[in-house]
């Protein structure tokens, strides 16, 4: 039967804040820094079908990987799925995206039907997961083994009744058991908040209209994203973006995109990137697919619901065995950030061509630093990770880029804790955290810049560290004529004898003795638009500021 259009619209929009209301909920109650501060957890609803629907103004990375993994549950399950059951997931060859980041599902039914209606999804970043680094990301990883416990779909509630054996073996597995089960617990209480605003939706328009005003809202979408394209130059593409290493041995690793734009279709091809390397740089696939979802979500405007509806248009292809598309157990913890970027990234360079007012300049990236020790004032065990000193985004084709705006793929969802907060739960003393002047690209819209943090260590006892990223070599790229920002620059000084060293982007077993100091200045984003075309005022306002660039 035919639906009113304002009846669809009302349960769009209450879909939306269900998963508003679960956000929040888990920004509330998780344990770690790494939830409720830096915020690294998203949000979705999906009908019985898996068919995203809806989602939370999240972390676009995680979003885009989600269906995959919503597919392995189903899958796997199949006729097993009752009321009460909660579901697990974080392995990237089941649909995962990286093994710190475990997704969680429960399915809501309507009245007496066997089948979900809808699902509510929490995947969420633990700040441990196991294996042979603390913070789960292990530069010396060849085998996904070692990066942390896999867990395939099964399930941790069964009508209701929690699997406390099962629980007990996850949780022992990493360090923080008692940060693990509280995260977890968090998480599962977030998707159980979404349950009863969805069993409120069932109850009040029933499983038809519902099932009804669901095909409206996706056909709605692919409707209005294929408008959006067929705005676009046809043509074939080619873009590229590399990064710096694997850190065993491989440099300058290429990711090739190939972009077909024809009337309303996009075809992303990457089976010409490089093969598959020994390190934790390696993607997933579902990771590939959500960072090309990721590319397109960010190029076709922000009024468009973004669901699977609007990623109809895009066909992808790739080729098993490259660093796209590994085959088990390529080890791949690095993946969301990178080369989750360098594959949107290598789009949007190919399809200046074809949409280059939508196109941006290059966004700095993830330069990750996870400390292990002991803090003195507790004697706690801790694991602290960086999420200050955020480098910053490209410019546009209509404005400058963010300053400490972070890596393309969180688009600005991660945040940094409170100093204050940081110093109360951590053994650190910030002596400087602001932008680094000098460090965005310059253009007609500049690039954001990155920023300036200098941190000392306040323990009394030796601190272990772990570092895994991208970003030293090779800078944010310019764009339509912009130029470059500039790459990362981490320092180590030594408390002892003011020596300075640079830090390596990936590395484990680094030792800091109580008192040094890490002087971060990280990447600012790469310019769009030759710079002779910046308007005089933006010129001065820039050196009013303090922000002039080249």
């Amino acid at each position: 039967m035919p639906i009113d259009p304002i009846t669809i619209s009302i349960i769009q929009h209450r879909l939306y804040y269900v998963n508003a209301e679960m956000s929040e909920a888990m920004l509330r109650t998780a344990y770690s820094q790494i939830l409720n501060s830096s915020r690294d957890f998203s949000i979705g609803i999906f009908d019985g079908e898996g068919r995203l629907i809806s989602q939370a103004d999240n972390l676009p990375v995680h979003v885009g990987g989600l269906p995959f993994a919503m597919a392995e549950v189903r899958r796997r399950f199949a006729a097993r799925i009752e009321r009460g059951d909660v579901f697990l997931v974080n392995d990237p060859y089941y649909g995962g995206s990286h093994l710190p980041d475990i997704t969680c599902f429960v399915p809501i039914f309507a009245g007496l039907e066997t089948e979900p209606i809808f699902w509510a999804v929490n995947r969420s970043h633990s700040s441990d997961i196991g294996g042979s680094a603390a913070g789960s990301y292990n530069p010396d990883a060849t085998e996904i083994w070692q990066e942390g416990i896999r867990i395939t779909p099964l399930k941790l509630y069964r009508a209701g009744c929690r699997d406390d054996d099962l629980l007990h073996m996850l949780a022992t597995n990493v360090r923080h058991f008692d940060d693990f089960i509280g995260d977890l617990n968090a998480m599962i209480g977030s998707i159980h908040v979404g349950a009863k605003r969805l069993a409120e939706l069932i109850d009040e328009y029933g499983a038809d209209e519902l099932r009804g005003a669901i095909e409206h809202i996706l056909d709605a979408s692919e409707h209005q994203t294929r408008a959006d394209i067929s705005t676009w130059k046809d043509g074939v593409y080619s873009g590229q973006c590399l990064l710096d290493d694997d850190g065993h041995g491989a440099v300058n690793i290429a990711i090739r995109a190939q972009v077909t734009v024809s009337g309303s279709d996009i075809h992303v091809d990457l089976s010409g990137t490089d093969p598959q390397v020994s390190g934790i740089v390696n993607s997933s696939y579902a990771n590939t697919m959500s960072a090309v979802h990721m590319a397109i979500a960010y190029l076709t405007p922000s009024g468009i619901a973004k669901n699977s509806g609007s990623f109809r248009p895009v066909k992808v292809t790739t080729k098993q065995g490259t660093l796209v598309h590994p085959f088990a157990p390529a080890p791949v913890t690095l993946s969301t950030n990178h080369p989750a970027q360098e594959i949107a990234e290598a789009i949007f360079r190919a399809l200046e061509g074809s949409c280059p007012d939508r196109v941006v300049g290059g966004w700095g990236r993830r330069f990750r630093i996870a400390l292990q020790g002991k803090d003195p004032r507790t004697s706690r065990n801790f694991i602290w990770h960086l999420f200050h000193g955020r480098p910053g985004g490209g410019g546009s084709a209509t404005a400058d880029g963010w300053h400490g705006a972070g890596e393309l793929s969180s688009g600005g969802g991660l945040k940094f804790s409170s100093i204050e907060v940081a110093e109360a739960r951590f053994p650190l003393f910030f002596a400087e955290h602001e932008f680094a002047p000098g460090t965005a690209g310059a253009g007609k819209h500049r690039g954001g810049f990155g920023s300036s943090v200098r941190i000392r260590l306040e323990t009394d006892a030796p601190v272990s560290g772990v570092t895994a990223g991208d970003g030293a070599v090779h800078a944010p790229h310019g764009i339509a004529g912009g130029r470059s920002g500039t790459p990362h620059r981490y320092h180590h000084v030594k408390a002892a004898d003011g020596m300075s060293t640079v830090l390596p982007t990936k590395a484990t077993r680094l030792k800091f003795a109580p008192g040094d100091w890490l002087h971060i200045v990280s990447s600012g984003g790469g310019g769009y638009g030759p710079p002779t075309a910046r308007g005089k005022a933006d010129r001065l306002k820039d050196v009013e500021e303090g922000f002039a660039v080249g």
